[in-house]
């Protein structure tokens, strides 16, 4: 190849090099903001979910499951929207890191599992809190949602 012709690009170095991402990467203000956002969003799912988990568990034993996952529910989601879109922006800042990044790749296949595991459980309908593995899926969906949090957490350490 002749020297002075110039090598293309790769993907992540064309989206790193994207002006928003840059601008992204310079304000000194931004980065820290998307953090606290996520956080929220982090924050507003993991709390939610805690309440319909415990109550689903027996540990709330004066609310009824399935009224309090109707009203919690769109504000699990709302949260979820804000992680996502902060962390998506997050990632769009700093992907070379991130890919190799051992705890932020957990992070993601923890976040499919959580997930799937929470549409296995809306999809089965009614919330039954007698179901030995709706119990189980609660139970579940604690310990994971904690296990992501750690590894957002551990991110910044790897």
């Amino acid at each position: 190849m002749d020297p002075g012709t110039a090598i293309a690009p790769s993907a992540l170095d064309a989206f790193s090099a994207w002006a928003p991402i840059v601008w992204l990467k310079v304000n000194p203000y931004a980065y820290p903001i998307l953090q606290i956002v996520h956080i929220v969003g982090i924050a507003l799912v993991f709390g939610t979910l805690w309440v319909v988990d415990l109550t689903i568990l027996g540990r709330l034993r004066t609310f009824d499951a399935n009224l309090l996952t109707r009203h919690l529910i769109p504000w699990t989601l709302v949260g979820f929207g804000l992680a996502a879109v902060t962390g998506v922006t997050m990632f769009a800042a700093g992907v070379g890191d991130l890919i190799s990044n051992g705890a932020f790749v957990l992070k993601m296949c923890l976040l499919l599992v959580a997930g799937v595991n929470a549409g296995v459980l809306h999809a089965r309908g009614a919330i039954d809190t007698h179901s030995r593995l709706t119990r189980w899926q609660s139970g579940m969906s604690i310990v994971l949602w904690i296990a992501i949090i750690a590894c957002g957490r551990w991110i910044g350490y790897l």
